[in-house]
């Protein structure tokens, strides 16, 4: 089979980035998978093989030979039971989504989705963008929980997406984190970007995007502090990597600073995080809606369990 030679041009959104990391979005493929073109030469800026550490700018037009096998991700329904449906309407849908369920597929991913999910309830979401990623303005990762905001359509999605660049969406989160908290109230803002060795991970690097993170305690326990979070921003993994750079990682969290033994006494097989408020303003009314979902057991089974003397 002929391999196709696919013509790139990288937009605003990768300005700045690693082409691995730009390509992998752009693509939709995997990291692994663009970094063994790159390391084959097959990834071009005019006649120049460029490597996976070189950066890209907005304008930059990369010629890509495409993998011999390249299946776009496919929308599959995954019906799952425990994603449950909080708020519905003709604009927008938003649901409590349980841990171990990805926010869309992604490579790699066997498991079930929130849009494959609503797919197999009857649900039929039409937005710009990739068909598995149809009508996400806000995502959660696997291994957190609780509420998370679909639109429907076109309009209500581009409302969605002003409303976060706006920051009138309010995401409120509850966090175990380890030790105890001092100041007990504050903002940590710190830029997040890649990990500078660990693709998989982030970290608070110099060159990262504005990132700020808003807490308050709620409880002090033994070695560890209940807490309030409110993003400002919305980064991937931002509340993980900000509590770790202060020395205080999620409980549970082992990929980022969490202490092992602690998390398998307490029974946690994730980070102790979860999404539990949401406001928004209803795209067509101008309502403002505020939508709350409570601790999974396993979250409250940690804290019984840290409880206990």
């Amino acid at each position: 089979m002929e391999r196709e030679k696919r013509a790139i041009q990288i937009d605003q959104a990768q300005d700045g980035q690693r082409v691995d990391t730009a390509l992998a979005k752009v693509l939709e493929l995997s990291r692994s998978v663009v970094a063994d073109l790159l390391n084959a030469g097959e990834v071009l800026q005019g006649k120049k093989p460029l490597s996976k550490s070189d950066r890209v700018s907005a304008g930059d037009r990369l010629t890509v030979l495409m993998p011999a096998i390249y299946d776009p991700l496919e929308l599959k329904e995954t019906p799952i039971d425990t994603l449950e449906i909080i708020y519905d309407d003709d604009d927008v849908v938003v649901v409590n989504k349980p841990v171990g369920c990805a926010a869309h597929a992604s490579p790699g991913w066997m498991g079930p989705t929130v849009v494959g999910a609503l797919l197999a309830r009857g649900y039929r979401i039409s937005t710009t963008g990739p068909q598995e990623r149809q009508g996400i303005v806000q995502r959660l990762d696997a291994g957190t929980s609780g509420l998370m905001l679909l639109a429907k359509h076109e309009r209500s999605y581009i409302s969605m997406k002003n409303q976060f660049r706006n920051r009138s969406i309010e995401k409120v989160y509850r966090t175990l984190i380890q030790g105890h908290i001092d100041p007990v109230e504050g903002s940590i803002d710190a830029p997040i970007g890649r990990h500078p060795r660990e693709d998989y991970r982030f970290a608070v690097v110099a060159d990262g995007k504005a990132s700020i993170t808003h807490y308050e305690l709620i409880e002090y326990y033994q070695g560890a502090s209940l807490l309030k979070v409110v993003l400002e921003t919305g980064r991937t993994h931002q509340i993980r990597v900000h509590f770790n750079a202060l020395r205080h990682p999620l409980v549970g969290d082992l990929a980022y600073g969490g202490d092992p033994v602690l998390a398998a006494r307490l029974e946690l097989k994730r980070p102790w995080l979860h999404a539990m408020e949401l406001s928004f303003n209803q795209p067509s009314s101008d309502q403002r809606i505020t939508l709350n979902a409570p601790l999974p057991d396993d979250l409250t089974r940690a804290l019984a369990l840290l409880a206990v003397k």
